[in-house]
Order: C-alpha cells, then sequence, then structure tokens
C-alpha cells in the first residue's frame, strides 16, 4: 500500500515542480517581479512628485472596447492627436491608411496611403505636418495633410532612413513629438527594444542625426507606442506583450505605470493587442488596440471630460 501511495504521489509532485517553474518563468518573462518592486517605490512618491508627473495610477477607463466602425480588418497602429482640429489620427497596416477620429472614436475620414508598405507609427509634429513610421521598409515620412485629402502618396515626400535594415518586422513602432526639444522620439520594437531621438526639422527643414536614449530600466517586453506630454515632458510608453503603460521622465527612468489587464484601473476587460497611445492637451490618455477597439482614459482629479462620452453606445464608467 505504502508503495502504491508513493508510486500515486511521484507525478503529483513532479506537476508541481514544472508548474512552480513554470510560474517562474512566466514571471521573469513578464517582469512581474520588477513591477511589484516599483509599486512599492510608487507608494513613496510625495504629492509634490505626482503633481509634477502624469501619474498613470490615477487614471481610469472611461470608455472602453469602442469599435472603430469600418476598420474592422485593417489592423490600427498608433494614435495621435492633433491640437488644431481636437481629433485624432491612426494608421492601419493591413490596407495602408491615415484614419481621422473623433475624441469619441467616431471615424471621421480615411485617407489612402499609396507607397507604404506597412505603416505602424504615425505623429502631428509641431509645426501641424505629420510623420508616418513604415515599419517594413525602416522609412519615416513627413508631409502635410490638408482638409480635403483622400490620398497621401509617398513617392517624391521627404523621407527618412531609420536603418536596423537586419530588423525585419521587429523594427520601429512607436513616435512622439518632443515640443520641448523639437524631436521627434522613436521606438524600436524588440531585439533589441530601444528609444531614440531625431531632431526634426534642422535649419535645412530635413531630419537630423538618430541618437540612442536611455532605456535599460523599464521593465516591459516590448515597445508597441509612445507619446510625449507637453506639460510634463515625460514619456509613456505602451507595452502589447507586457499589457503595460509606461511613465518615464526625461532621463528615461520609470515614474508611474498601470496595468491594461481586466479588473483593474476602470478596465472589464484586458486590452488584449494594444497598439497606440496619445494624449490631448487636457491630459486625457487614449488608445487603440487591434485590429479596431478604442479606449480613454481620464485622470480622477481632472474636471469631466469635454467631449460627451455619455452619447456613444459603448460600455462607460467613471470614477
Amino acid at each position: 500500500m505504502t508503495l502504491s501511495i508513493a508510486f500515486l504521489l511521484r507525478p503529483l509532485a513532479l506537476l508541481g515542480v514544472v508548474l512552480l517553474i513554470g510560474a517562474g518563468v512566466l514571471i521573469h518573462y513578464l517582469h512581474w517581479e520588477d513591477r511589484v518592486s516599483f509599486w512599492f517605490k510608487e507608494q513613496g512618491a510625495t504629492a509634490d512628485q505626482r503633481d509634477a508627473s502624469i501619474w498613470l495610477p490615477g487614471y481610469r477607463a472611461v470608455l472602453q472596447g469602442k469599435p472603430l466602425v469600418g476598420l474592422e480588418d485593417d489592423e490600427t497602429s498608433g494614435l495621435t492627436f492633433n491640437p488644431v482640429t481636437g481629433t485624432l489620427f491612426t494608421v492601419t497596416g493591413k490596407h495602408p491608411l491615415l484614419v481621422e477620429l473623433s475624441v469619441q472614436g467616431d471615424v471621421l475620414r480615411r485617407i489612402e496611403l499609396l507607397g507604404f508598405a506597412d505603416p505602424e507609427g504615425v505623429e502631428v509634429m509641431g509645426d501641424g505636418r505629420i510623420s508616418i513610421i513604415d515599419e517594413r521598409s525602416r522609412q519615416l515620412t513627413t508631409f502635410e495633410l490638408a482638409d480635403d485629402d483622400t490620398r497621401i502618396d509617398a513617392r517624391g515626400l521627404p523621407r527618412f532612413d531609420l536603418g536596423f535594415a537586419e530588423a525585419g518586422n521587429k523594427g520601429f513602432e512607436g513616435i512622439g513629438w518632443d515640443e520641448r526639444n523639437q524631436r521627434l522620439i522613436l521606438a524600436r520594437e524588440r531585439s533589441p527594444m530601444g528609444l531614440f531621438s531625431v531632431p526634426f526639422p534642422d535649419a535645412g527643414g530635413a531630419a537630423g542625426v538618430m541618437t540612442p536614449l536611455p532605456s535599460a530600466h523599464l521593465f516591459i517586453r516590448d515597445m508597441s507606442s509612445l507619446t510625449v506630454d507637453p506639460r510634463t515632458g515625460h514619456t509613456l510608453v505602451l507595452s502589447d506583450e507586457s499589457r503595460l503603460l509606461l511613465e518615464l521622465d526625461e532621463q528615461g527612468e520609470p515614474v508611474s505605470f498601470i496595468s491594461l489587464i481586466g479588473g483593474l484601473n476602470g478596465l472589464e476587460q484586458a486590452i488584449k493587442q494594444a497598439e497606440g497611445v496619445t494624449m490631448d492637451t487636457a491630459g486625457n490618455i487614449y488608445v487603440v488596440g487591434e485590429p479596431n477597439l478604442f479606449y480613454v482614459f481620464h485622470k480622477d482629479s481632472q474636471a469631466p471630460l469635454s467631449v460627451p462620452l455619455a452619447k456613444v453606445s459603448a460600455p462607460l464608467e467613471v470614477r
């Protein structure tokens, strides 16, 4: 009888060891130990430090999972806010489009992108021009967009070679405009992951030399999008694989973060494939996820959103 019990317990013990090893690998893969360590560090932040930052723990989802109508098969990626028009822009990679959105997540217009292979990031720069990253061709293209444009042809437009020819489809995805330093911040997705700055424009109107930025202390698996907050100069980095939104200071050090899994920060369900993030001038945060889902995060201490979110059909929760 004793031998029979031992025989039965042995595979259970082996299964327990396998599960423990698997859990350890998963914890290391997702940097959970770093998240917990940094969470404790967040708790020690003073009120002045929080006020001087974006402070992501104060944000809650107020609009979540709203479908972008007509983009179900287009795979949205990247997001930017235009302060002049008060609208958002995203790009689609499967069928190259530049899409203008309202801050409520309504599709306003579609602009065909010709000569683009795989647009992954989009940003409105300080002078109103738009920059688009084509990940597959490793090109940064800039142009002016008129109110009545229905197509943009990359041929003949100013383009900047981002290099890293060996990156394949794991090149640059994130792009943000740093108003304070008049430069673009670029995020390389992974293999290796990294942040870079590009002075833009220089005296001749062209991009300057791309320079690496500090990014050694980031507890994320990849970088799928980024945006720069003009109020603080801090950068928000979005990680699809880690399901995390991370705030960095001007030295590239983490300041705060929120998880994008269900049950936290007002999210009823996880954002499964977050591919674009931006902020408006009031500090509201917008996220798009593949294939076509739209989210808005609002800070508790702010006044209510100025847009009529209550009129949309998607679930709405304000805390």
